[in-house]
């Protein structure tokens, strides 16, 4: 995987080949962090399933302040922290843990929330769709990103969450929401 972006621009990083982990393609990094642009610099981000880092490492290299990297599988942290190491990515948090546990524990508000759960387990979106809806997790204005099976329907959201951008990129559908709360 390289970084497309930022000043870590065109550095590639390796993980492991684990069960489930499916980076997210350049095509569409490329697309969701032009979107994001104009937001990334001093946000506070969450990646709640990290898996590559993919996400969480294009965050930081294009200027958010924080990355909180949420990942469950030991091996896979393991090759989060050699990459952040490697960056000397100061920005970059990384927690093993599920998500469930870590949306139960609280540490919000976050500017900008990626969720890009293992496709085989799409019980673990609506999970974390619903632990996000909690006061306290998203600031004011927050970007929600959501990746999944492009054969599947948009998930149920709160009616707070508003849809701003989408497209279909082969097998996989992404989603961008803005969150209209006053958190």
């Amino acid at each position: 995987m390289r970084i497309i972006a930022g000043q870590w621009r065109g550095r590639k990083l390796s993980f492991p080949d684990a069960r489930g982990l499916r980076p997210t393609s350049d095509r569409i990094r490329e697309t969701l962090f032009n979107w994001l642009q104009p937001v990334l610099p001093g946000a506070r981000c969450l990646d709640l399933f990290a898996g590559s880092g993919a996400l969480g490492f294009e965050a930081a290299s294009r200027g958010a302040a924080q990355v909180v990297m949420v990942e469950s599988a030991r091996d896979v942290v393991g090759a989060l922290q050699e990459n952040a190491k490697l960056l000397s990515a100061s920005s970059v948090q990384i927690c093993q843990q599920d998500a469930a546990s870590y949306l139960a524990a609280g540490s919000g508000p976050f500017d900008v929330v990626f969720l890009d759960p293992p496709f085989s387990s799409p019980g673990l979106l609506v999970q974390s769709i619903t632990g996000l809806s909690t006061p306290g997790w998203l600031a004011a204005g927050a970007w929600v990103y959501i990746e999944t099976p492009s054969n599947v329907a948009e998930p149920a959201l709160p009616v707070n969450w508003m849809p701003e951008k989408q497209k279909k990129a082969g097998q996989v559908a992404y989603r961008l929401y803005r969150y209209r709360g006053t958190d």
